[in-house]
């Protein structure tokens, strides 16, 4: 088979099913072309994308200042490694820094490594600057979180899936309830070697779940009251998905290391960060942590663009006017339904919760309909779907995928 020959949507489903491993369950679509807000298939088929590679491209599908900085870059210097300075890095690090108000930012690809970065970044500080002795740091972290599928990560998961028969897991977290001070307040209380409280502003992929107003300004005044740090995992709610630039913001908190990624390139490339000051990145010294792609010169390139699109295009403010409408409109829908009780979020980061329970396969065939009226999303924990669309959407556009959405619903009315 030729590399370039076309093929139908059933020929690349198949193709994926025998040469690559069964890591993913997709909706069975098959995507080659996107702009802005839509999608299309290898037929032609236009769709509202309402995923956004799970909150990657809130700039857009393609958006062509991104790509333009992309191409640009490609054809100039792609990679050097860290064994060598570039002149784009430099740059990024700087930009992105003042951006978000840091010292200093550590490069890396994706949001796992990201996260993995934050958590050694955290456990060095605390035997340096902390003083806990060696290898008895320990850190909190939430019940139902998601910081990706790495093996450290998965040991402090509670996700059936992501973990069986992948031990011996990694030691050194504590888990707590999520959106509970009182379980964080023990935890801290009883623990003198706690170096760090691993958080996601919310909890997206376990529903989008949006803790109670102050619970982040008070897990956060809890934290450096113990000399705790507080790690905000934002590669999902960060840049502008919730209405700010970050969510935190909402509760104006200042994360002592920050997490960023997906909708930091734009989906365009592989682009991650961790930010912290200088009392706690400077504990990285040359050789503790690196990547050989992590600050290359296009992923720099890329990355400023990204942000400066969000920017220039009021994107967090677009993201929340649309996600009160968005959330409006539904909640009038849910008033006369019966198969949706609930409509959760914040900005154009939202769930609905089918009226079924987990292990019910509605949620699922209700996106199999949504795909057939054009519009796209998939099912988490079973019973809930997240509606993600790019950032770039706008009134009109987003009413019609809002009627789009209720028509379905509609069909699977008891």
């Amino acid at each position: 088979m030729a590399v370039l020959e076309h093929l139908t949507s059933q020929e690349a489903i198949d193709l994926e099913n025998k040469y690559g491993a069964h890591n993913y369950h997709p909706l069975p679509v098959v995507l080659s072309k996107g702009e802005g807000v839509h999608v299309w298939d290898v037929e032609g088929k236009k769709y509202y994308d309402f995923l956004s590679a799970y909150s990657a491209v809130n700039q857009g599908h393609c958006h062509p200042k991104i790509v333009g900085a992309m191409t640009s870059q490609a054809q100039t210097l792609t990679l050097t490694s860290r064994a060598f300075y570039n002149d784009m890095l430099g740059k990024f690090e700087k930009y992105a820094s003042e951006t978000f108000n840091y010292d200093k930012l550590l490069p890396m690809n994706t949001g796992a490594e990201a996260v993995e970065t934050a958590l050694k970044l955290c456990r060095k500080w605390a035997y340096e600057v902390k003083g806990i002795e060696e290898n008895e740091a320990e850190i909190i972290v939430c019940e139902n979180n998601f910081h990706g599928r790495t093996t450290t990560i998965i040991s402090f998961s509670n996700d059936p899936v992501a973990r069986k028969n992948f031990g011996p897991y990694t030691k050194g977290f504590i888990k707590i309830e999520y959106d509970n001070l009182q379980a964080l307040e023990e935890a801290l209380n009883s623990n003198k070697n706690v170096a760090g409280f691993l958080v996601e502003p919310i909890q997206g992929e376990a529903g989008v779940y949006v803790p109670s107003e102050g619970y982040l300004t008070a897990a956060k005044a809890l934290c450096e009251k113990h000399n705790v740090l507080f790690i905000a995992d934002e590669v999902q709610t960060g840049i502008a998905r919730t209405g700010k630039m970050l969510a935190i913001d909402h509760e104006n908190v200042k994360a002592d290391i920050l997490i960023l990624g997906k909708a930091l390139s734009g989906g365009a490339y592989p682009v991650s960060a961790v930010l912290a000051n200088n009392a706690i990145m400077n504990v990285i010294k040359p050789g503790n942590h690196g990547s050989t792609f992590g600050g290359n010169p296009v992923a720099a390139a890329v990355a400023m663009a990204a942000l400066q699109v969000i920017k220039d295009e009021n994107l967090a403010e677009n993201a929340q006017n649309l996600g009160e409408v968005f959330r409006a409109e539904m909640t009038k829908f849910i008033e006369t339904s019966n198969i949706v009780s609930k409509v959760r979020g914040k900005g154009l980061l939202n769930a609905i919760l089918i009226n079924d329970s987990e292990d019910s396969d509605t949620a699922w065939n209700i996106c199999l309909a949504l795909r057939d009226n054009g519009l796209l999303a998939k099912p988490t924990h079973g019973n809930i779907i997240r509606f993600a669309p790019p950032l770039v959407m706008t009134k009109e556009q987003l009413l019609d995928c809002v009627s789009i959405i209720t028509k379905t619903l509609k069909q699977f009315e008891k």
